[in-house]
């Protein structure tokens, strides 16, 4: 059989998004586009390109360039017509869209080229003044099916946009474990990170992952980092880590320190961290602190794959990651007292709970949250639409 023959016989999907830059969306359309190759698909993603397309195409996946980060009316009916083109003359089955701008050009395509449309909805996305933007948003909940990345996010599709429950499928966002993974994280690379950073093997280390945005509670963890020295007569009880960059955005940053300056807590800032499995193992607690719900909890779900104790705000997709007691702790959110109170218990483990807690949360974020399970439920979803249109 001839090679077009084979590639005329393969399922082909079509994911689109805006981009290829960086984060979350981007991470699971490279993963899900990766399992579908191996599963024997041809997967194509259409955006406005990125630094991540290499990492795409070494998965073998093909990645066509249109300005799907636009949300000029004009533009974006041009792009309907390029997608429906598209799908008909790359004999796409399906089409899967990512994020809202992208997805109301490939939903009006798939309907033209009369092929499946799903999404996948990734956060709770703003209501605007009035809930006016909530016409744009409720694209992403129009697919035939329409995947939840956490539990939260489904109770959000049913009571917002009256979505039916038939019609979600929930599927966490997947963790890399073998990448977030203890024991492949080398004495070398453990080094060099505490020597980059200055540790020291007798203070702890409290450290917050996440943009250097004011919903991520960095304010909430000064507060409680306050907190405990007052609690511990005016001495400095761990050393506080914050890894993220500001985007350009540097008045945040600023806030940032003159806030932990003025309210004494040993805070520091790290810009760039090109390793966060090792910072994740010269790490003590990992903390999680932002002040609205996180639709999943990124951070949350690394940290309990690499074994760390963590401490999260009791909303959004934390609460189903964190077992209270048995894989970390909740606190309530925006309070740095309960957040204080949640620290105290995590840095005052003893060697046999701190072993205990890690094996708990290392097994639930391997069985739960790992990218392969991810993966293979994104692939059911595709496999059960299909079947549908046989």
């Amino acid at each position: 059989m001839a090679d077009s023959d084979i590639a005329a016989r393969r399922k082909t999907s079509l994911q689109v998004l805006p981009n290829l830059i960086s984060g979350g969306v981007e991470r699971g359309t490279i993963d899900v586009a990766a399992a579908l190759v191996q599963a024997g698909w041809r997967a194509l993603v259409v955006s406005a390109g990125g630094p991540m397309v290499r990492e795409l195409e070494r998965a073998g996946a093909e990645h066509i360039i249109l300005p799907l980060n636009t949300k000029n009316p004009l533009a974006m009916r041009r792009n309907v017509e390029t997608l429906t083109a598209l799908i008909r003359d790359q004999g796409v089955n399906i089409v899967h869209g990512r994020s809202r701008a992208p997805a109301w050009s490939a939903r009006e395509a798939a309907k033209i080229a009369n092929v499946p449309f799903i999404t996948t909805f990734h956060g709770v996305y703003g209501l605007g003044p009035f809930g006016l933007k909530k016409l744009y948003n409720r694209v992403m909940a129009t697919g035939e099916i329409v995947i939840a990345v956490s539990e939260f996010i489904r109770d959000h599709l049913i009571a917002e946009y009256h979505v039916p429950a038939e019609r979600i499928r929930v599927i966490h966002r997947g963790v890399d474990v073998d990448l977030f993974d203890a024991n492949r994280v080398s004495a070398t690379r453990l080094i060099q990170v505490t020597a980059k950073w200055r540790l020291q093997e007798s203070s702890q280390v409290i450290m917050l992952p996440g943009r250097l945005t004011s919903w991520k509670g960095h304010d909430v963890l000064i507060d409680a980092m306050a907190e405990l020295k007052r609690r511990n007569g005016g001495q400095t009880a761990a050393r506080c880590i914050m890894v993220g960059q500001d985007h350009g955005r540097p008045n945040h940053r600023n806030h940032i320190m003159s806030y932990a300056a003025a309210r004494g807590a040993d805070v520091h800032i790290i810009d760039d961290c090109n390793d966060l499995p090792a910072a994740y193992m010269a790490t003590d607690v990992v903390v999680s602190a932002s002040t609205r719900p996180e639709a999943f909890g990124r951070v949350v779900a690394e940290a309990q794959a690499m074994g760390r104790p963590v401490v999260a705000p009791s909303h959004g997709g934390a609460k189903e990651i964190i077992i209270p007691g048995v894989t970390g702790w909740l606190f309530t959110p925006s309070d740095p007292v309960s957040l204080a109170d949640a620290l105290e218990r995590a840095l005052r483990l003893n060697q046999d709970d701190r072993i205990r807690m890690a094996d708990a949360a290392i097994t639930r974020a391997r069985e739960l949250f790992s990218k392969a399970e991810m993966c293979a439920h994104t692939l059911k979803v595709y496999d059960e639409v299909l079947a549908k249109h046989v």
